[in-house]
Formats: structure tokens, sequence, C-alpha cells
């Protein structure tokens, strides 16, 4: 339980997100079909977040993943939700204007 609210107050250390999206990551936009439609960063892929946990085979073998969406909630939801699957080499990017940025 103590590392449970120790992990909910403790920041998490920040990212550098241009270095990971240099090692060609896999891009997830967890918006739902409409909000990525409206945009998104080039080369990313659309999962909503309410498919996530019936899409892990799309995440196996992926050596970098970052996941995003409008604000940074949905995102976090989704690497919670992969970490609980077994799937650890997650980077949340918050909103994905921090992740288009980069991506040209």
């Amino acid at each position: 339980m103590f590392n449970f609210l120790k992990s909910l107050f403790t920041p998490t250390p920040s990212v550098d997100l241009s270095e990971v999206i240099a090692r060609k990551p896999f891009l997830v936009d967890v918006r739902t079909p409409g909000e990525f439609a409206q945009g998104h960063p080039k080369g990313s892929i659309n999962i909503p977040l309410d498919r996530i946990g019936t899409s892990i085979d799309k995440f196996k073998g992926k050596k970098d993943i970052i996941v995003f969406c409008r604000s940074g909630n949905r995102s976090s939801q989704a690497k919670s939700i992969l970490e609980s699957k077994g799937i650890t080499n997650i980077v949340d990017g918050g909103p994905w204007e921090n992740v288009a940025q980069y991506t040209g």
C-alpha cells in the first residue's frame, strides 16, 4: 500500500520526448477516432483508450512506445493499463501536440 501511495505523490522523472522519438517509437494516439481524424502526429496510429486492454498484441515486441491523447489524462490511463498487462517500455507523451512537435 505504501508503494502505491508513494507512486501517486512522487513526481515522474521527465522524459526527453525528442530523444525517444528519434529512436522511431510506436506512436499510439488513445483519443477517439473522431479526435484522431482532426489531427495527429505523423506516423502515429489510433487505438482508443477503451480498446487498449484488448489490443495488447499490437504492443508486444515494440522497443519504445509513446502513448498520448488530448490532455494527458487518457494517455496516463493507457500507460497504467499496458503496464498492468506486462508492457513496460512506455512513455506517457501527454497531449498529442507535445509529440507532434518532434514528428515533423
